[in-house]
This record gives structure tokens, C-alpha cells and sequence, in this order.
């Protein structure tokens, strides 16, 4: 019997960590991992940050080392994309009209940035920030420039934002919510962030949009919604991403905000796996499916997506976590809090250490330390748990939050 091949289809971070996982449990057949740029897969945090301001060399950005793949046997092919999925047939196309078959295919495509509609925002000196390439055009920028316009006041814009203010640049900040990142954890957290850039410096034109992008040939200003105008070296846009589905899609997999999943991360076309920003997965714990844009899903639903391949017993329920560094703010999030009725704190907001809990009918349904440390695995336990807490306890910094964890329940 032939050996099978197991295709992965993104040479992204959850890409990498599946065919390391291959690999690691054992797997002899052959492993292809395909991306269409002309870097091995690299982790995207430090791109915003230690990268982006010249702190870490360009190694420490990628995965595995250099040798990794040919090591393991893993057959990396970079600048390299997949055009077409045949389910029926079990075939991929890649562009010049190549075919490669499989007997197993992991979708870790990621997602792209949205791009802004606005007038002039075809001009010279509008980037978005998404891969290495863009973070090396980037750091060139922010060699030779005075002043950067961010638009969009998201985790991708604020830490960009952080970044060229610490390098020494005049930054604005443009968002149309009036607080940095206001649906995602309301008025509370999102007036600690904004209070942190004016703290340092960061001029934040907030509940305004971007009318025009205006210049010649290259952006040179960028006129807001209130009619504000704000003069600039270059700007920088982070509205937010969307998944890349195309692919799926034109393969007639089911997608609804990602691809869909079950808890095994299979999709609709069996034998067919899909994790990381691209994934709509069904979740145990949330009993609905959910897609999460955010490195720690990434690395670990790649190597969950790889054991199902295998055929090993596989349900993914971890509870989402996400961190943030701005200046010497540091953060921690757990949970997927859609709506909550209360947000309380342990510690004190104004001395930038403290703990947020988004709490739902008495139970925690979030949690973001900020410049508090090894508490994030009692947080998620108290998600977990789904138990009624006592909020008196909860903000006292004296009551060990372990000691409020109740058994999980239903």
C-alpha cells in the first residue's frame, strides 16, 4: 500500500505547527505544505512590534528554523498558490496548471486585510500591515518619516500606533467608534487604551471617519469626517480582516464568516480540514461555531486540525486568548464575550494594573490582566466553570481567584 499524502494548504503559523504535529505523531506518508510567499511560515506578533521597531532580528519572526523542513521531511514549496480544489477528485491545481493529489487537505489560508473605499486611497504611501514584506516597508517608512496617520483604532492600528510613537513619530489615530475598540469590550477598557495613547502623546481623532486620502502623486494629508485635516509622511490602515474563503468556496465548501467546521475542524467535503483565521469551527464549550483571528488559535487549532487527520479522537474547545503590548502596557485576554450586563475590576484602572471581568447573568464570561501576571489560567477557569460568582470576592485582589472557581457545570 502506497504511502497517503497530506497537503497543507498555507504556509501560515497554524500551517507550520500542523505539519510539525504530522510529523510528531508519527505520520511516514508525505507532507506538503504550500504558501504563496517567498518566506518559510513566520509568526505575525512581532510585526507590530519587536520586528517592526528593529528590537528583533528577522529569525526570531519565523517558526522553525531554516532546516526544519527538509529535517522532517516536509516539503515546503513557497511562492507557490493553490488555484483550484477538485473534492471529488481529491486534487489540487496550482497556479501554471500544475496538479498535486491528496489524501488528506488542511485549509490554514488565513485571512487578508479589508481595504478602505475611500477617495484618493489609491495614492502612493497607503499601507496595510499584513505580512513580513509589508513590516520591511514599514520599517523603512518609519526611518524616514515625521508623521504617520493610523486609520483604525483596532489591536493591529493601536500597536502599530505604539510602536511608531515609541520610534519617535507624531502619530494620529483615526477611528469612527468613539473609543479604541469599543464593541469588542465597551466603554471601560476602551477609554484605559485611548488614556494610554494620549498619555504618550498619540493625538486620537475618535467618532470620525476618513473622508479623503489627498496628495498628488503620494498621500500627504488625510481629511476627516468633521472636517478635520492632518498632515502626514505616509498613512497606515488597520480596519480590521476578512478570511480567505475564495478558494472554499469556488470548491463548494460550506462558508459562513470562514470556512465551516465541526468540532474536529473537518469541513462539509470530507477529508477536507480547515483551521486558524480561516476556520468557522464549531465550538463544545460556546455550542456554536466561532472564528478566531488571533496567534494562540492559530497555534494550536493547526496541530488539533492535524490530529483529526490522523483519525485521532479530536474535539477543539479552548477558550480564545489573545495578548497586546503597547508601550509598557501588557495584556492578557480570555473568553468570547458577545454581550455582557457588567464589567467589574480587580486593582485600580489609573495605576494601568488591574483585571477585567465581563460577567453575564453572575458568571464570567471574559477576562483581560493587564500588567498582571499568572492569572490567566485561573481566568479561563472561572469561564470554564460557568459558575455564579460573588463579585464582592471577585474584585478583592486579597481572595485568590482560584479559590472561586466552582466545578464546571453544564
Amino acid at each position: 500500500m502506497s504511502k497517503q499524502t497530506f497537503v497543507i494548504a498555507g504556509a501560515s503559523l497554524a500551517g507550520a505547527k500542523a505539519a510539525q504535529e504530522l510529523r510528531e505523531r508519527g505520520f511516514d506518508g508525505r507532507v506538503v505544505l504550500i504558501g504563496s510567499e517567498p518566506e518559510r511560515p513566520y509568526e505575525r506578533p512581532p510585526l507590530t512590534k519587536d520586528y517592526l521597531r528593529g528590537e528583533s532580528d528577522r529569525d526570531k519572526a519565523y517558526v522553525h528554523a531554516a532546516d526544519f523542513y527538509e529535517k522532517h521531511e516536509i516539503e515546503l514549496m513557497t511562492e507557490t498558490t493553490v488555484t483550484g480544489i477538485d473534492p471529488d477528485g481529491s486534487r489540487l491545481t496550482l497556479d501554471g496548471g500544475r496538479e498535486l493529489s491528496y489524501d488528506k487537505l488542511l485549509l490554514t489560508t488565513g485571512s487578508e486585510p479589508r481595504r478602505i473605499s475611500t477617495p484618493g486611497a489609491e495614492l502612493e504611501g497607503i499601507y496595510y500591515m499584513r505580512s513580513l514584506a509589508d513590516c520591511d516597508e514599514l520599517r523603512r517608512r518609519l526611518d524616514d518619516s515625521v508623521r504617520v496617520v493610523v486609520v483604525g483604532a483596532g489591536w493591529i492600528g493601536s500597536e502599530f500606533a505604539a510602536s511608531a510613537r515609541q520610534l519617535g513619530l507624531e502619530v494620529t489615530v483615526i477611528d469612527p467608534l468613539a473609543l479604541p475598540n469599543e464593541r469588542i469590550f465597551g466603554a471601560e477598557i476602551g477609554g484605559f487604551y485611548r488614556d494610554v495613547h494620549v498619555r504618550h502623546g498619540v493625538e486620537m481623532l475618535l467618532g470620525q471617519g476618513v473622508e479623503a486620502f489627498e496628495g498628488d502623486d503620494a498621500v500627504a494629508r488625510v481629511r476627516t469626517s468633521a472636517g478635520k485635516v492632518v498632515e502626514c509622511d505616509f498613512a497606515v490602515v488597520g480596519i480590521g480582516i476578512a478570511p480567505r474563503t475564495t478558494l472554499a468556496e469556488d470548491a463548494g465548501l460550506a462558508v459562513d464568516n470562514g470556512v465551516v467546521t465541526n468540532e474536529r475542524l473537518e469541513t462539509s467535503a470530507p477529508g477536507i480540514f480547515a483551521a486558524g483565521d480561516v476556520a468557522s469551527a464549531w465550538h463544545p464549550f460556546y455550542e456554536h461555531r466561532i472564528r478566531v483571528e488571533h496567534w494562540a488559535n492559530a497555534l494550536n487549532q493547526g496541530p488539533a486540525a492535524a490530529r483529526a487527520m490522523l483519525g485521532m479522537d479530536t474535539s477543539y474547545d479552548r477558550i480564545p486568548y489573545f495578548f497586546s503590548d503597547q508601550y509598557d502596557v501588557g495584556m492578557e485576554y480570555s473568553g468570547y464575550a458577545t454581550t455582557w450586563d457588567q464589567v467589574v475590576f480587580r486593582g485600580d484602572r489609573d495605576s494601568g494594573e488591574f483585571i477585567a471581568f465581563w460577567l453575564s447573568d453572575g458568571r464570567v464570561v471574559g477576562g483581560m490582566n493587564v500588567n498582571v501576571w499568572d492569572v490567566n489560567q485561573h481566568v479561563q477557569e472561572l469561564i470554564r466553570s460557568r459558575g455564579s460568582i460573588d463579585v464582592s470576592a471577585l474584585i478583592d485582589p486579597d481572595t485568590p481567584l482560584d479559590s472561586l472557581v466552582a466545578e464546571p457545570t453544564a
